[in-house]
């Protein structure tokens, strides 16, 4: 299976025996937390400024150099791209810094950590950068993204990108012919899955939509000139039953194992101020997927959630709560099980705004 950078936040960093520091968490405040968990124990230390409304956290192996990325989604005509090293004892120490024009949601590097895409909500576009970043550094490439008319939806009026997965050898990327979602869909986020480890056979891309509240499974064929080609296959609602909640809106998706996990904002599935996460099991065979449940995510608005490189646990970042929640996973049944740590972080966001917290990963 080729290398796919996945711009959600769920890039792996250092061990966590060798740091006390083990998961990082961005807030719409500007800042970047460190916190440490020990067995039932979340405790929140030091910050670090990052940006102005810092949006996505991803943390880079490449080469066993350790580096954080930071995006800005500032939306005021200029943000900034910020790179920082993990030191020892888990302070993080700024390597790179350049101006964008903002408005920036998630971003990647590619190509072996020569260069970086970021993708733009509003104005529609893919962006790509020179890695390291630096001051005056230079946009390489924009790519828009043009509709022929407006969705079904309200907030369809135009194309609004939310993360890109990206596997070049070079910094150059051409655009491929789409894949056509469901009207009123408005996929938000990706994860891949494949049956054979190292192949691209039988490999299926899962998708969680933020207005249609469903995740979609997409089989895929690799077209002449190395396109990646996708047809929709499912669609299953992120709530049992297919019940909707209204103003819920799914966010985020990650695949682990033959399970796939999503996170549903705002549904409250659980009592007031605490939503949901679904969880999918994957036939291994047809790469076809079963809702199996929903669970308490302890948070409200979970905008973020990784599990952890044992498997066991699960970090949610609750962006209008503005905490961490960790939670258990079986990793034999991939089910999500008890709260077993919770902290809050800086201060809570107001509903449906875009404050409070925005990203969580973990460091080990």
């Amino acid at each position: 299976m080729p290398s796919l950078n996945v711009i959600v936040a769920a890039l792996l960093g250092l061990p966590a025996h060798v740091l006390g520091v083990n998961l990082l968490a961005s807030h719409y405040t500007g800042k970047i937390y460190s916190l440490s968990f020990d067995n039932s124990t979340l405790t929140v230390g030091s910050s670090t400024a990052a940006g102005t409304l810092p949006a996505w956290l991803g943390l880079d192996t490449n080469g066993g150099v350790k580096t954080v990325y930071s995006v800005d989604e500032s939306w005021y005509g200029s943000g900034t791209l910020v790179s920082f090293t993990v030191e020892a004892n888990g302070a993080l120490t700024q390597t790179g810094r350049l101006t964008t024009s903002g408005a920036s949601v998630h971003g990647t590097p590619y190509a072996n950590s020569k260069f970086f895409a970021t993708v733009e909500y509003d104005p529609s576009t893919l962006t790509t950068y020179a890695l390291p970043f630096a001051a005056g550094g230079k946009v390489l490439q924009k790519l828009k993204f043009n509709m022929t008319a407006p969705g079904r939806h309200p907030r369809q009026n135009a194309p609004h990108p939310h993360a890109a997965h990206i596997d070049a050898a070079s910094g150059q990327l051409t655009a491929c012919p789409p894949g056509e979602a469901a009207p009123g869909d408005g996929p938000r986020h990706a994860a891949f899955w494949a049956p054979k480890a190292d192949s691209t056979e039988g490999l299926r891309v899962y998708t969680v939509n933020e207005l249609g509240n469903s995740v979609t499974s997409w089989t895929t064929t690799y077209a002449e000139g190395k396109c990646l080609a996708l047809k929709r296959k499912q669609t299953l609602q992120t709530y049992a039953g297919g019940a909707l909640a209204t103003g819920s809106k799914a966010a985020e998706i990650h695949v682990r194992d033959n399970f796939v996990y999503a996170a549903n904002r705002a549904d409250q599935t659980f009592g007031a101020q605490q939503d949901s996460l679904a969880t999918y099991a994957i036939d291994a065979a047809s790469g076809d997927i079963a809702f199996v449940e929903a669970t308490n995510a302890h948070a409200w608005f979970p905008r973020t959630f990784q599990i952890n490189k044992a498997g066991d646990l699960v970090a949610v970042g609750g962006q209008t709560s503005s905490n961490v929640a960790i939670i258990r996973r079986d990793p034999a049944t991939g089910k999500l099980g008890a709260l077993v740590a919770n902290a809050k972080v800086a201060t809570p966001g107001r509903e449906q705004e875009e404050d409070g917290l925005s990203a969580v990963i973990w460091v080990e």
